[in-house]
């Protein structure tokens, strides 16, 4: 295997990032727009609009779910396909005998459980309609504090493996891993403060698929990169074997 450039992996990395991207805004356009007009069509039916709700907005609800939505997840999918480039640039070789292709589809894994999974089961997204527009800073915050500490655990979780693993072995070390992983994730859900601030009416129904298609985009984003930046990255690293030379027929 050559030897890991942090450019060839980062540019690598940003392009299966940006694939991933337009994968994530077809499923985005399909399964979220939907709820998202759901949504904007009871927020003005209880304020009493009788009026289209893009006619006031500086830009218009078709802009905002094109081209709006589709800059917005591609530059979403280049920015987290450059980071988890370099994770694995960092990670080949350190967690294992495992190839570019395993390491991207580990790492791949990893990261959507800590930047995804882990905050999303916490503080999932909500539609238009729900939550207070006063405390969208606090929401905001607190979000992005569920993200710092998932990835803390999750860092803490990979030295504990480390440190375990001569002594219990690696299969034994990662089980004794992930339940502490598990474990400080429940600490930490239980005491950051919940939010609850879905208003009295709203269809419990609609709530749910949203968020079903909040979460089915993030996964489609994060497949669709670990499997194109697999096989990119094993491209660039994995040298093909050298042609075995003809015998020459003896006379």
């Amino acid at each position: 295997m050559n030897s890991p450039s942090p450019r060839t992996l980062l540019l690598r990395g940003m392009l299966a990032g940006l694939l991933a991207g337009a994968v994530a805004f077809l499923v985005a356009h399909v399964l979220g727009e939907p709820r998202v007009d759901a949504a904007i069509a009871l927020e003005e039916a209880a304020a009493g609009a009788g009026h289209d709700h893009g006619a006031q907005a500086p830009v218009s609800r078709t802009l905002q779910a094109t081209a709006g939505l589709g800059t917005g997840v591609l530059l979403y999918g280049v920015a987290l396909g450059g980071i988890a480039a370099l994770v694995h640039c960092y990670a080949l070789g350190r967690i294992g005998r495992f190839g570019p292709r395993a390491t991207a589809a580990l790492v791949t894994g990893a990261l959507f459980v800590t930047v995804t999974l882990v905050p999303f089961l916490k503080y999932p997204a909500n539609p238009p309609a729900v939550g207070d527009p006063d405390t969208a800073a606090r929401r905001t915050a607190l979000y992005l504090l569920m993200i710092v500490l998932s990835a803390l655990l999750a860092a803490g979780a990979l030295l504990l493996g480390r440190r375990l693993a001569p002594a219990v072995g690696n299969w034994n070390a990662s089980a004794a891993a992930g339940a502490a992983f598990v474990a400080a994730v429940a600490v930490a859900y239980a005491l950051l403060p919940g939010i609850d601030e879905v208003p009295a009416g709203f269809p419990a129904s609609l709530l749910w698929e949203f968020r079903l298609a909040s979460l089915a985009v993030q996964t489609v984003l994060w497949a669709t990169f670990g499997l194109v930046f697999g096989f990119l990255a094993e491209r660039a690293l994995v040298s093909p074997p050298a042609p075995k030379e003809a015998v020459q027929p003896t006379s």
